[in-house]
């Protein structure tokens, strides 16, 4: 409990840290206002409420506050509704991957020998494959990929380089007198990497899924930019879609730019995360900040 106060004390000194908390706060707001406007008025339903009175897109009104889509869709649900699934898919690919990149790299970095040399190799022929050509292939492949598929994807391409990282670390832990002394009192070796090892890289993987949300959210949109999205879910990259599709992408700026800006502002939320955990994590980046 002192460890984690202290960590939140130095966190609350960097401003990086600040912001992005701030905008994270700010779009986990909008993932929980956007199951209102469906309840105020059916009309407001992401995918298919409908305004009768309007039959094409239109600007901002008291109505429609960002206006609406070329159906006469209200873009604010859809842009509210597009922020619970960027937090769904990149929070759940990040933690897939880290999950998994963190367990294979705790192995391979205690248990050595052919199990690190298997374990790595197999990274490194996921490392060297473009994720993102690949997830276009299995769209082109098996038609339109489903949301929960687009995460699954991605936590299986993403998880290499934490696991090398992790067993980096394991490997430098494996010969503290602390692992000598479980080792010698009987501890089999599931204890030792789940007891004894796993607490001490628990934080540098969290560092690390800061990251891997940024990466999984832009993989979607793009995705879903592209067409190869789930039809039946409203996110960011498939109103950017939507709008470039339907020949709206120069004449809509209330359409385009909405999605557009929070796709930038969220992977900007995480990255700010990121840099002040790993301030955190690392006592010599305190020490170079200070000194600047």
């Amino acid at each position: 409990m002192d460890r984690l106060r202290g960590g939140w004390a130095i966190y609350k000194q960097n401003l990086l840290g600040r912001i992005g908390l701030s905008l994270l706060v700010m779009f986990a707001l909008m993932a929980i206002l956007s199951f209102i406007p469906p309840l105020i008025d059916p009309m407001y339903q992401p995918m298919t409420g409908v305004d009768p009175e309007i039959t094409k897109s239109t600007g901002p009104s008291l109505t429609h506050w960002l206006g609406t889509d070329f159906m006469g869709r209200d873009l604010l649900s859809q842009l509210l509704a597009g922020t619970r699934v960027a937090f769904l898919v990149g929070v759940s690919a990040a933690f897939m991957s880290i999950v998994l990149g963190t367990a294979i790299g705790m192995v391979a970095g205690y248990m050595g020998r052919f199990a690190d040399t298997f374990l790595m190799r197999l990274a490194d022929m996921i490392m060297v494959m473009p994720t993102m050509l690949v997830v276009l292939m299995l769209a082109a492949l098996f038609g339109q990929l489903t949301i929960w598929t687009i995460v699954l994807i991605i936590a299986l391409f993403r998880w290499p380089g934490v696991s090398r990282v992790i067993r980096a670390q394991t490997l430098s832990l494996k010969h503290r007198p602390f692992i000598e002394a479980a080792r010698v009192a009987g501890a089999s070796h599931t204890r030792i990497i789940f007891r004894h090892i796993m607490p001490n890289v628990l934080p540098l993987s969290f560092l690390y899924m800061t990251f891997r949300v940024t990466s999984a959210i832009i993989i979607e949109a793009a995705l879903a930019f592209l067409g190869f999205g789930d039809p039946s879910t409203v996110s960011w990259g498939m109103m950017l879609q939507w709008v470039w599709k339907t020949g709206h992408m120069f004449k809509a700026p209330y359409w385009l730019l909405p999605p557009g800006i929070c796709i930038s502002l969220i992977t900007l939320a995480f990255y700010m995360l990121g840099r002040a955990m790993d301030e955190v994590l690392d006592p010599r980046l305190r020490k170079e900040a200070g000194t600047e």
